[in-house]
């Protein structure tokens, strides 16, 4: 774990927001502590930004916000032990000028209340019986959206805003969408659960038209390692592939990356990550 700073700020409302600093490869990462309103409780906000950063607000930076922000920075606070390593590959796409500058917050989950946070349907499962997840698109919007705009130098507005999550942070990503269309314009969306509530949320992206500008979907086909819950897991993606082509996005707005042998794990979704950031934010013109 790197070595940090530790510091004390507070936000317009009054409300204490904890503030810590890393250097990492490539940029700078900051962390800071949340403490929710909606689901009462604190979560660690992390913010990566990129080398040589323009704080005077001169310059206006386009912003990922991705789920389970623990498992995306360093091994130290991933699950596992392996992370994503999401700082030192968007260092190298920007360095080669394959995206722009831009901002990646990470958010925590919260540890024993993940899968209510991330779960917006009753699911049967999972045994899940107090989902929270429909709080989740109120959550990023009334506070860690605030948060950031305030403390750092990001654009506004679907075109400059993204989100992400893999698994359950996927389904939520997803699900995100459909409740709060025209707040993202860029989703990444790794091995989502699907299957969730009787797959709930594919008979709803069936009815959704509101879809936004670019979608990366990535999957492995040997995610659970049951070749029949792979086969169904796998042809469910897939399914949302042809909901989303009906929807008309053709190869310019939607990725499909099917990987064939990988698994439902951190390392699978961070080799996948340049290919994913480069596809969603390739061309961006602030």
């Amino acid at each position: 774990m790197i070595p940090f700073m530790s510091l004390t700020q507070f936000n317009k409302s009054g409300r204490e927001v904890s503030e810590t600093a890393a250097p990492v490869v490539s940029g700078d990462l900051r962390l800071h502590e949340l403490r929710s309103r909606i689901f009462r409780n604190t979560r660690v906000v992390r913010v990566w930004l990129p080398r040589d950063y323009d704080a005077s607000g001169a310059t206006r930076y386009p912003v990922l916000y991705l789920n389970d922000g623990q498992n995306l920075f360093e091994p130290a606070t991933a699950f596992g032990g392996v992370d994503w390593r999401v700082g030192e590959s968007a260092g190298r796409l920007i360095a080669e000028g394959k995206i722009p500058p831009l901002i990646i917050v990470g958010i925590d989950n919260t540890g024993k209340h993940r899968l209510r946070e991330y779960i917006p349907y009753r699911s049967f499962d999972l045994r899940l019986f107090g989902a929270q997840g429909k709080h989740y698109p109120d959550f990023l919007r009334r506070e860690v959206m605030p948060l950031i705009e305030k403390e750092y130098a990001v654009g506004k507005g679907p075109e400059h805003t993204g989100l992400g999550g893999s698994s359950l942070g996927g389904l939520i990503t997803l699900y995100t969408q459909l409740a709060a269309p025209g707040v993202f314009g860029r989703l990444l969306i790794e091995s989502p659960s699907l299957f969730v509530g009787h797959r709930r949320i594919l008979e709803e992206c069936r009815r959704f038209r509101d879809w936004p500008y670019r979608i990366y979907l990535g999957i492995g086909t040997r995610e659970t390692g049951n070749a029949e819950k792979d086969e169904r897991t796998t042809n469910d993606v897939r399914e949302l592939e042809r909901i989303l082509r009906k929807a008309g996005l053709g190869e310019a707005r939607l990725k499909v990356w099917i990987e064939e042998g990988a698994a439902h794990n951190e390392a699978a979704w961070g080799a996948r990550f340049p290919a994913a950031l480069e596809f969603l934010f390739s061309g961006f013109r602030s």
